[in-house]
């Protein structure tokens, strides 16, 4: 079963020795790695029919039906079938190959092309243009028969992830963070198809070097994460398609589900369940709104509130703890609510202050200008008090749903 591997406590390995707190700073797929599922009431809203005198059947449509930027649930990445109870997306899987020949399994989620975007129902991220610096933004050339063949950038799926929360009741940091997938020097999830337009797409490799007929022994569920990333539960190139856990969150107090599928920092990597790719690091952070800035802000809290059925749960320790489905991450604009949304999340790490906590301040935030309105406040900073901010790490995460 590919559900991620906590193992039990032990020292943190050398390898993760000379790692600073920003490899720890990420936790939105503790879901599975703790055995919680995707979607439960920490996110979903609740039905209108709550206090009224008419039952849910006398309601119409959301407003999202007519107008999509109106209130209402909304599928924002189009291109897969969503299953809110188990928490997934099942996305078209499509094959490609490196230069060399070896097989590359990939999925498509954003791009910078509007038009394939609506066609293909995926996101628009005009910011992707700009993410095109230095590695971050592999090269594929359109073949014939419509695959890609990619330049460069392979990914080894063969590692054990693991996680060993730390002691105590703030186990964040953990003890021990390590990837279950790891891609090489050149590997970026961005790929330019250079015969087909210099467009830019996001392309995530879910398997690599592995056979068509080795991964459908995973049609029906039990993806083996030794050869797929951690994220994958069901691959079947005969049908091609993958399904792959969904992360809660929210964006401007709307409720959301994403995506997380790489990340510029090993420690990041490993507590979202994702791919370490280090030429994401190539993108410039901390310029979030500014001319061709190609990254959004994503909020993430150290030391939210704990306790399991807490309608104000949220945080790194409260997912470490396996009190629900991960740690409630507020994300920038997403489509349909702002003009700027891109699936690269450049990550501003919060912690509440002991004066907030101790005059019952702390809460759960669910908006990015709340967030700044306490940091201003000075409720909350950077970690050990530091200044509030980016701490340098880049993660993918494209948005898929929008409860509100």
């Amino acid at each position: 079963m590919n559900r991620p591997r906590i193992r039990g406590w032990q020292a943190p390995s050398s390898a993760l020795a000379g790692l600073t707190l920003s490899a720890f700073i990420l936790l939105g797929s503790a879901t599975a790695a703790l055995g919680q599922e995707a979607v439960d009431d920490d996110v979903a809203p609740a039905p209108p029919s709550i206090g009224a005198d008419i039952p849910l059947t006398y309601f119409g449509p959301a407003p999202s039906s007519v107008q999509k930027e109106l209130v209402g649930p909304l599928q924002l990445l189009r291109s897969g079938e969503i299953d809110l109870d188990a928490g997934t997306i099942t996305q078209p899987l499509y094959e490609g190959q490196l230069a060399d020949g070896r097989s590359v399994w990939y999925i498509l989620t954003d791009t910078n092309d509007k038009g394939n975007a609506d066609a293909l129902g995926l996101n628009w991220s005009a910011k992707l243009t700009y993410a095109d610096v230095g590695g971050a933004v592999r090269e594929a050339t359109l073949e014939a028969d419509t695959t890609l063949t990619f330049a460069s950038g392979t990914v080894d799926f063969s590692p054990e992830r693991t996680i060993v929360p730390g002691e105590g009741d703030n186990p964040f940091p953990p003890q021990t963070a390590q990837p279950g997938s790891v891609g090489d020097a050149d590997y970026s999830p961005l790929v330019k198809v250079t015969n087909a337009g210099d467009f830019i797409y996001n392309a995530p490799i879910v398997a690599f070097d592995v056979t068509a007929d080795a991964l459908n022994a995973f049609c029906d569920g039990e993806a083996d994460p030794a050869i797929v990333h951690d994220k994958v539960m069901a691959i079947c190139p005969e049908a091609g398609t993958v399904t792959i856990a969904l992360t809660p969150g929210f964006s401007f107090a709307k409720p959301v589900l994403y995506l997380s599928t790489e990340s510029s920092d090993e420690g990041v990597a490993a507590l979202e369940g994702a791919t370490f790719a280090p030429a994401l690091r190539d993108v410039t952070v901390g310029r979030d709104d500014s001319a061709f800035s190609a990254v959004e802000r994503i909020f993430v809290t150290t030391n939210g509130p704990t306790g399991a059925g807490n309608p104000q749960r949220q945080g790194l320790d409260s997912a470490l703890l396996g009190e629900g489905p991960g740690p409630l991450n507020v994300l920038g604009g997403i489509p349909t609510v702002a003009t700027d949304y891109s699936p690269l999340w450049d990550v501003n790490l919060g912690t509440w202050t002991d004066e907030a906590v101790a005059n019952g301040y702390r809460s759960r935030v669910s908006e990015e200008f709340q967030i700044l309105g306490l940091v201003e406040q000075g409720w909350i900073t950077g970690p050990a008090g530091a200044e509030y901010g980016s701490i340098g790490v880049v993660v993918n995460c494209p948005i898929v749903w929008r409860f509100l």
